[in-house]
């Protein structure tokens, strides 16, 4: 049995058992699973045959390590806070939408139908954002992440040029990576945030974000992808209006480097795809024209179906409006959500980012208020959440991601650290108290 099959096995027992004593194993374990996608890759062959459901069995475990540990959870006195039950209310329009429609039929994307698939995200969004819910937690969840960005990077590197489909990189990492565009949003997301943790780490955790970061970017740009590319040119816009005043010089230099070495790791493969972005007319290539016909068509579906027709009929329906795109995709994740979801879908959408957006610029305001040590290193991480925010949800503008797991953990990563920073609060209080009564114990002062 090879050593990788040998170690990743090691690692999901590890995280399985785990999480019946520590949830936030699973949860990792969960998350270093989907980054990954061991069922895609050759050293995972020798235990296929196994028949393991890597992802359920984690999520079951953690479900039940929840169960076990639920009065030592730490997730306020809120079991759901508003920005859940706006998650919860879209996929109850996903049901909506697939119960009062026709029946799919054609190709949507995901081995599951969208509303089964996004049954099972929500119920893992709400064990992340009930575990994750610590400073220590969260940091574990983020290394997980920039070490997940790095294996990607890895795996891109060393894939040879005979497996590029249409000189992009393809199939890299798990079944929502499967296309290029998918890969490139995700690492493209990851990015703000593999900065954001240089700034927060020492030496060590320095080099590995600077490792992860060179990789992450060098997988970026070998997907050839237009919308990862407008979506980081968002983020560093983002950056420059985003960055506190007290740290901005350290962050704009660092953003200026990053940036100089992403030009010097890009290649004229890259740089001529870019350049069709800004063409128009007779300049556009077949691709980007397809789109824009596509947008067009399915503003006349929305008007005659301002409820939608249904999650993951998009491909089936838009054939009615231009036959010429009959069976295309969207390439547009509100396009993609306002055609299959109608106007209830997209407004609650829009909800979520907004709500999401306002729940870290008040993290960011609280933070400042916290003392030096925790205070720098919750500014970097809102500044990280913030400008990976706008990364990614510029970069779903020509990209269909409604139905990828990794938009809807950005979805609920700002209530993680809602409940991160009360959490951290209330210790600093307590502490405080602790260090304060015996000295008002010992000279009087204490009377109750």
């Amino acid at each position: 049995m090879p050593l990788k099959t040998v170690l990743f096995l090691g690692l999901f027992i590890v995280c399985t058992v785990g999480a019946l004593y520590a949830p936030l194993l699973g949860v990792l374990g969960y998350v270093a699973h989907y980054c990954i996608g061991p069922e895609r890759q050759w050293w995972e062959a020798p235990i296929g045959y196994w028949g393991l459901r890597y992802s359920y069995t984690l999520a079951i475990a953690t479900a039940i390590g929840m169960a076990i540990h639920w009065r030592s959870l730490r997730f306020g006195k809120t079991f759901l806070v508003r920005h859940e039950w706006l998650i919860l209310l879209f996929l109850g329009i996903v049901w909506l939408s697939t119960l009062a429609s026709e029946e799919t039929w054609a190709s949507y994307t995901t081995v599951d139908h969208p509303s089964l698939k996004m049954t099972k995200v929500v119920v893992f969004l709400l064990m992340m954002s009930h575990v994750v819910t610590t400073n220590k937690a969260l940091d574990a969840l983020l290394w997980v992440l920039i070490v997940g960005s790095l294996i990607l990077g890895l795996q891109a590197f060393s894939t040879p040029l005979s497996q590029f489909a249409r000189g992009r990189l393809e199939s890299v990492g798990g079944p929502d990576f499967s296309e290029a565009n998918f890969l490139a949003a995700f690492l493209a997301s990851m990015l703000p945030l593999i900065g954001a943790q240089f700034l927060r780490s020492g030496w060590l955790g320095k080099g590995v974000c600077l490792i992860s970061g060179v990789f992450t970017t060098n997988a970026v740009i070998l997907t050839r992808s237009r919308g990862s590319l407008v979506g980081i040119a968002g983020g560093a816009l983002a950056v420059v209006f985003l960055a506190p005043k007290r740290h901005r010089g350290k962050i704009l230099l660092g953003l200026a480097v990053a940036l100089a070495g992403g030009f010097y790791l890009t290649d004229p493969g890259f740089v001529g795809r870019a350049s069709t972005i800004t063409t128009d007319g007779e300049e556009r290539d077949a691709s980007a024209q397809g789109r824009i016909e596509t947008w067009q068509a399915s503003l006349d579906l929305l008007s005659d179906h301002p409820l939608g027709v249904g999650a993951g009929n998009f491909f089936q329906a838009i054939g009615r409006y231009n036959p010429k795109y009959e069976g295309r995709d969207a390439h547009n994740t509100y396009v993609r959500c306002y055609s299959e979801l109608g106007i209830p879908g997209i407004v609650v959408l829009l909800a979520l980012i907004g709500s999401a957006a306002l729940t870290v610029k008040r993290a960011a305001l609280a933070s400042s208020d916290l003392p030096p040590p925790h205070r720098d290193r919750l500014t970097y991480l809102c500044l990280g959440l913030s400008v990976g925010f706008v990364t990614l949800f510029v970069a779903a503008l020509p990209i269909t991601l409604i139905y990828n797991e990794f938009l809807w953990w950005w979805l609920v990563l700002p209530v993680c650290l809602e409940r991160v920073l009360t959490n951290l609060q209330e210790d600093l209080a307590e502490a405080r108290v602790t260090v304060a009564l015996p000295h008002l114990l010992e000279t009087g002062a204490w009377n109750g």
